[in-house]
């Protein structure tokens, strides 16, 4: 798609082909889907997360699906930034699409050290942090669930990082605002949310989680209608970009979002029994345009008013 294509987008200065986007912890690290999907369709995508060094990941089983969703707990498994800088972001230099580096950590030099190794790599368009972790340094306080620990995160990244900055927020929160405002005062470019839902299923037969970690992160079409809320809750408090995310599984669900205030959206569990979602998602977007005879995507962004 061309810079004058209805779905054409831009965020935080990265011009995109259209506003969908592969999201990260379903999409490994965009190599192992090359013979799947056309990477060059996407709008961007978000490789797993990063950390310092490598993570085994959870016990199994870490995966268990619901009416309508998935619960995972796969506990954050990756080779590690060193070696995704070595091995991984090499072969994603021949497509042509923006990559956005997922980060995380247990204390604020952990985020620090990944995004400063990731600083001399070349091909990546930004940095998204994920911050749904506990920060060992402060008894295990959620860095998404307390504005202040937030901010000096998101602080401290913002010093090191030359690239544009998304925090990727948790629902898990009693009130959006505050921790968005947090990230957007601490110099964060945008923000993305929501991450899973904390969640649990049971056995009852075997009296048991079906996870093999105990909780999980619920995610799919079951949190879309909370999904919404808390993006169009953001995106009025905010002037910085949101990028919604959420249950999405057809160009219509794209369309809430932006709506909703939305200027791109992730895909993520979808890409479970559909590894092209995100490309027949933007498809179907443009369709949507075509038909409700809107001229460009950036129309839809922001339109809904409630109350």
């Amino acid at each position: 798609m061309s810079a004058g294509s209805p779905l054409a987008t831009n965020l935080c200065g990265i011009a995109l082909k259209n506003p969908v986007i592969a999201a990260s912890g379903t999409f490994g690290y965009g190599v192992e889907f090359e013979k799947l999907v056309d990477l060059n369709a996407l709008g961007g995508l978000v490789v797993k997360g990063l950390s310092r060094e490598p993570i085994e990941g959870n016990p199994e089983p870490r995966l268990f699906e619901t009416r309508a969703g998935m619960i995972n707990s796969v506990g954050l498994q990756n080779v590690g930034v060193r070696a995704f800088v070595r091995d991984k972001l090499p072969h994603l230099a021949k497509f042509q699409t923006a990559v956005f580096a997922n980060v995380f950590g247990y204390s604020t030099e952990d985020y620090t050290e990944v995004v400063r190794v990731l600083e001399d790599a070349p091909g990546i368009a930004a940095y998204e942090l994920n911050v749904s972790c506990p920060n060992t340094r402060h008894g295990g306080i959620y860095f998404s669930s307390d504005p202040v620990l937030l901010a000096e995160v998101v602080t401290a990244v913002r010093l090191a990082a030359h690239r544009p900055l998304i925090v990727k927020l948790s629902p898990n929160v009693a009130s959006i605002e505050p921790l968005a405002k947090a990230a957007e005062a601490a110099g964060a470019d945008a923000i993305s949310l929501v991450n899973t839902f904390i969640a649990l299923a049971v056995d009852a037969r075997a009296g048991r989680p079906r996870i093999g970690a105990g909780f999980g992160g619920l995610s799919g079409p079951a949190i879309k209608p909370i999904a919404l809320r808390l993006v169009y809750q953001a995106a009025q408090a905010l002037k910085i970009p949101v990028v919604g995310m959420g249950g999405i599984a057809s160009g219509e669900d794209a369309a809430e979002f932006l709506i909703a205030g939305a200027t791109a959206v992730e895909v993520g569990t979808a890409t479970f029994w559909d590894p092209a979602a995100p490309v027949r998602i933007a498809r179907e977007l443009g369709a949507f345009l075509k038909e409700q005879k809107i001229a460009h995507v950036s129309e839809l962004v922001g339109t809904l008013r409630c109350g």
